[in-house]
């Protein structure tokens, strides 16, 4: 199993995170025209597309919206240029109070919810986030996608093996029951009965395994502390269109586990925090008040900076003065040199030392 980092902060209980790609054209213009749409039906209380820097690489859309009546969600959507196989999307949205999986997916309040919609592809594995995601026949296929799928750290991987073949009740995602929270953040893979030695073989690895006619929640990379495989494996799972009660529970313990941040989420969490430019009334005469505040602070040290300097100019003055004093003092008493015939500087030195040296001796007697 992959072992858990302590080197990595964990994802702070206010935060909802999620990485996804864009397959459709134009992401951007899916945005612009959501939002709106979104604000009108009161989804949203506001949102703001981020005037684009040059040479920007992606899209930058921020939206605020309130939950459980006055908790206010501040949420942030990047979406990159794109590159010829999509555009790879990261939301962060931040609560004033921990976030609770039953609030509405952020998700949810960026992207039309249409079945049909293409934004809603896994980054690392290519597979839908909201659909029932077949394992390949091909042995060597199951253990590359299995294998991405414990590699990530965004998204939570499901493994769901059919005991036996289901017909169209067994067929309905596992995504649309879940708390509205996770239902963005869930990849379901399902194993036809034929595929269950072929499953556990590519996990032996990790530690973990699927019971037959039952499910498992692979733990990502970094594996999250608490995790053991045993906790998060469900020995049976009725696919016959009822809601799998104990699979819901074991993805939404694994969800609540604290889990480290994922590459490049600390980067996008900053920018939540630190670049945010939606905002209130109130909260724009706040950063006023505090811009005034720290101007004034560092006017007050420039002023205290600029009079310890002229403090200290001034004393140098004085203590100059007094030394140039002190200098024409000597000058005055220092003894007239005799009228005689002059003598080099350096006779006179030498002439001095022996001086020196004679009174020296005299002392030591």
């Amino acid at each position: 199993m992959p072992s858990s980092s302590s080197a990595r902060p964990t994802i702070p209980p206010s935060v909802w995170l999620a990485r996804g790609r864009h397959l459709g054209p134009a992401a951007q213009d899916v945005l612009r025209l959501t939002l709106p749409q979104l604000k009108d039906s009161g989804g949203i209380d506001d949102f703001l597309e981020v005037p684009e820097t040059e040479g920007a690489q992606e899209h930058v859309f921020e939206a605020r919206w309130r939950v459980a009546e006055a908790v206010t969600v501040r949420a942030r959507l990047t979406v990159e240029h794109d590159s010829g196989d999509g555009q790879q999307w990261m939301l962060v949205a931040e609560a004033e109070a921990p976030w609770d999986p039953r609030w509405p997916s952020p998700a949810a309040l960026f992207w039309p919810q249409e079945p049909d919609a293409t934004w809603d592809h896994d980054t690392v594995t290519g597979l839908r986030l909201r659909d029932i995601n077949p394992l390949p026949s091909d042995d060597k296929d199951v253990r590359r996608v299995l294998r991405d799928s414990v590699r990530d750290g965004w998204s939570i991987h499901v493994v769901v093996h059919e005991a036996m073949t289901t017909d169209k009740r067994g067929r309905v995602p596992l995504a649309g029951m879940l708390p509205p929270g996770l239902r963005h953040r869930v990849v379901e893979h399902r194993a036809a009965p034929s595929l269950l030695r072929i499953v556990n073989w590519a996990l032996r690895d990790v530690g973990v395994e699927v019971p037959r006619g039952g499910a498992v929640v692979l733990p990502g990379t970094p594996a999250p502390s608490g995790y053991a495989a045993d906790d998060f494996a469900v020995r049976s799972v009725f696919l016959d269109g009822t809601e799998p009660a104990e699979l819901i529970h074991a993805v939404t313990r694994f969800a609540a586990l604290p889990r480290p941040l994922p590459d490049g989420a600390e980067k996008a969490l900053t920018a939540l925090r630190e670049d945010w430019r939606l905002l209130t009334l109130e909260e724009e005469l706040a950063r006023e008040r505090r811009l005034v505040a720290m101007y004034a602070d560092a006017l007050e040290a420039m002023t205290k900076s600029r009079d310890l300097y002229r403090e200290a100019a001034e004393q140098a003055h004085a203590a100059l003065a007094a030394y140039r004093e002190s200098a024409d003092a000597m000058a005055d008493t220092r003894p007239q040199p005799p009228s005689g015939p002059s003598t080099s500087p350096l006779h006179q030195l030498t002439r001095t030392f022996e001086r020196l040296r004679g009174s020296t001796r005299s002392s030591d007697r």
